[in-house]
């Protein structure tokens, strides 16, 4: 019963981050190829497990979305969907060999992205004019690119969405976060339906019920606590999760 135990504790740890800065793949994939899982199938069923935390996360903040600039929330979320289940078909599609090779560099750039992500905002926002701000299609684009690479790997996709608002529309990080939940949903959401029906995820039952009931618990507990914990100190837990996982994926690599 011990892998089983890691892995719902990991899936509560996942599920925390998701709501409160994203980042929860840090955790809950390398903590399903730890007990075993190959890395494809481990994606696979940490997409499925961590959409009811994204979705309970959302619901907490459902009457606190924001516009992104002038793209409705059904805008975005249609792009998040597209966007997502075509990353999916792309993981599916691909040789798992591919995934293999890749998942170090993808965990590599999500880390740089949270690491450096508001320091290259207020530089990028310095640089451009946001006077205009981007128009509703380059932000639609943008969501469906960012969904595309959420579909496909998903570390850190949140923070993606949160870093193209603030460059692009100069959207406050904090008034963006319920949107941010709700995109994250959809995207999972959308993920984890391809993967449940054409993956080999259901492989794993013990350890996808495990990881979807922490996820679950965490992404309630972690929309409250947001608003509460100093944003600084779980974004330091974060970055160092990150950076572990990815040394220790390219020293197994």
């Amino acid at each position: 019963m011990t892998e089983p135990v890691l892995v719902l504790l990991s899936g509560v740890a996942a599920g925390v981050l998701n709501s409160v800065g994203g980042g929860g793949t840090f955790v809950a994939l390398p903590a399903l190829v730890a007990v075993g899982l190959p890395p494809v199938t481990a994606n696979a069923v940490a997409r499925i497990a961590l959409v009811p935390g994204a979705v309970a996360g959302a619901w907490v903040y459902r009457r606190e979305l924001a516009p992104v600039g002038d793209a409705s929330t059904i805008a975005l979320a249609a792009a998040s969907t597209v966007g997502s289940g075509v990353g999916a078909c792309l993981l599916l599609a691909l040789p798992a060999s591919a995934f293999e090779s890749v998942s170090p560099w993808l965990l590599a750039f999500a880390t740089v992205v949270l690491a450096l992500g508001d320091r290259l905002s207020r530089l990028l926002g310095r640089l451009l004019d946001r006077s205009a701000g981007m128009s509703t299609r380059a932000v639609l684009i943008g969501q469906f690119l960012i969904a595309v690479y959420g579909g496909y790997f998903g570390g850190a996709v949140g923070i993606l969405m949160v870093a193209l608002w603030s460059i692009g529309l100069g959207l406050d990080a904090a008034v963006g976060n319920p949107m941010r939940i709700a995109q994250l949903a959809a995207v999972f959401l959308t993920s984890g339906v391809v993967f449940l029906f054409t993956s080999d995820a259901l492989c794993a039952p013990l350890l996808l019920v495990a990881l979807l009931v922490g996820a679950t618990v965490g992404g309630f507990a972690g929309a409250r606590l947001a608003r509460r914990l100093p944003a600084r100190w779980l974004r330091g837990v974060l970055l160092a999760t990150a950076t572990v996982t990815t040394v220790l994926y390219f020293l197994n690599a």
